[in-house]
């Protein structure tokens, strides 16, 4: 599976850019769902407004995310007009989209994973600390740990354990891949607004 960051910027536009930042999240995150892409927000900045984005960050996983990413980098303008100023003649408002391939070394590999057993510890009557039902779960490559103890069952805990562990490298490797990207992003504070990849017309 191909894990892309996808990132959605207002390029310090007025409010509403920031609310067509919000909006394209929305839809975006609604075309991969029926696409069979599976995407979740893994980030966002608000803006002043309620419903505004300054900017979000989503982790799409597929086979092939190619073509649905072609779709949407780039410029989008977004025609409406503004809600939030009355008078304001403006009706065109733009937003940048970007993907990033999560390197292949830091894609989530179950085989990476260690698993070691301990007593649960805590309230839990009779059965506490006579077996080691819980399980610590260790990613080599990162060092990162997870402790499972809720059931009884060692099996269990080991899912539970490798699930949490997932979403605990998925999170940490994005963050990290956003901090090594700052510079980059600076570059869509001008957005191209002269070569736009979709027009959207918001009905009136």
């Amino acid at each position: 599976m191909k894990q892309v960051i996808i990132q959605i910027t207002s390029g310090r536009g007025p409010i509403e850019c920031s609310r067509v930042v919000a909006r394209l999240q929305e839809k975006i995150m609604a075309d991969a769902k029926k696409k069979g892409i599976s995407i979740q927000v893994i980030s966002s900045e608000k803006g002043d407004l309620n419903g505004t984005l300054l900017s979000s960050l989503l982790l799409a996983e597929a086979e092939d995310p190619d073509a649905f990413l072609r779709q949407w980098q780039g410029t989008v303008q977004w025609i409406a007009q503004s809600p939030y100023r009355k008078f304001c003649k403006r009706k065109n408002w733009f937003a940048g989209i970007s993907a990033t391939d999560v390197q292949a070394s830091r894609q989530w590999q179950e085989k990476d994973v260690v698993f070691e057993t301990c007593r649960s510890s805590g309230p839990g009557g009779q059965h506490v600390n006579k077996t080691e039902t819980a399980v610590r779960g260790i990613h080599k490559p990162t060092g990162l740990q997870v402790v499972a103890s809720d059931s009884r069952s060692q099996r269990q805990n080991k899912q539970l354990c490798l699930q949490r562990l997932k979403e605990k490298f998925v999170m940490a490797q994005s963050q990290l891949l956003v901090a090594q990207q700052q510079e980059q992003w600076q570059e869509h504070n001008v957005l191209k607004r002269g070569e736009a990849v979709m027009v959207i017309r918001e009905p009136l």
